[in-house]
């Protein structure tokens, strides 16, 4: 496995990498010998550049955010002025991507969150990247006239995860469901919450 980037630095290309590993071999499989060898890094390199096994996962997790926040174009994000089928169609898009092209990257963040789960140091760091995200959902179930904006986002949030842990994971299916099919089950959602 070789995740070097023409242009990317050293920073991320050892999370980049170390991302990858999550996703191919959980977090047993990851190690900063394993990071130098999937990288063509000399060994140590991870070492200097993330000390600790915490380091690593906090670079990778800042990472997961930064590459996680490029799921979509800026012209593909969703604008609640364009109306409730717009933002179906902008999440529809995100989830879409992250069942298909960025599969890799649902997995490895899903092998940090129950890694921070039993590591309150790195669950500062997770929920801190993860606010982010929070903080636009419910913007944007603000900006669409939602009555209880924190609840709503939670509720689109956990719908969200749901949707990508089931078929990441495959308890329900480990095949992506159709774009069509997620921009209309958000869109039944959007129309639940919202009163429509």
């Amino acid at each position: 496995m070789s995740v070097r980037a023409t242009g990317a630095s050293r920073a991320d290309l050892v999370a980049d990498t170390a991302l990858a590993l999550l996703a191919e071999r959980g977090m047993r499989g990851l190690t900063h010998r394993a990071v130098d060898e999937a990288a063509g890094l000399p060994q140590g390199s991870t070492s200097n550049l993330a000390r600790t096994r915490l380091a690593l996962l906090e670079l990778a997790v800042r990472r997961l955010a930064d590459r996680e926040a490029r799921v979509l174009a800026r012209h593909e994000t969703p604008d609640p002025e364009a109306g409730p089928d717009a933002v179906a169609d902008g999440l529809a898009l995100a989830a879409h991507r992250s069942l298909t092209r960025n599969r890799d990257l649902t997995l490895a963040r899903y092998e940090l969150a129950l890694e921070a789960t039993r590591r309150p140091e790195l669950r500062r760091h997770f929920d801190a990247a993860g606010a982010r995200f929070r903080d636009q959902l419910t913007g944007l179930v603000t900006a669409m006239g939602s009555t209880d904006p924190a609840r709503h986002a939670l509720s689109l949030l956990a719908w969200l995860d749901g949707l990508l842990f089931s078929c990441v994971a495959g308890s329900f299916t480990a095949q992506a469901p159709s774009l069509d099919a997620v921009r209309a089950g958000l869109r039944e959602l959007l129309d639940g919450m919202l009163g429509r």
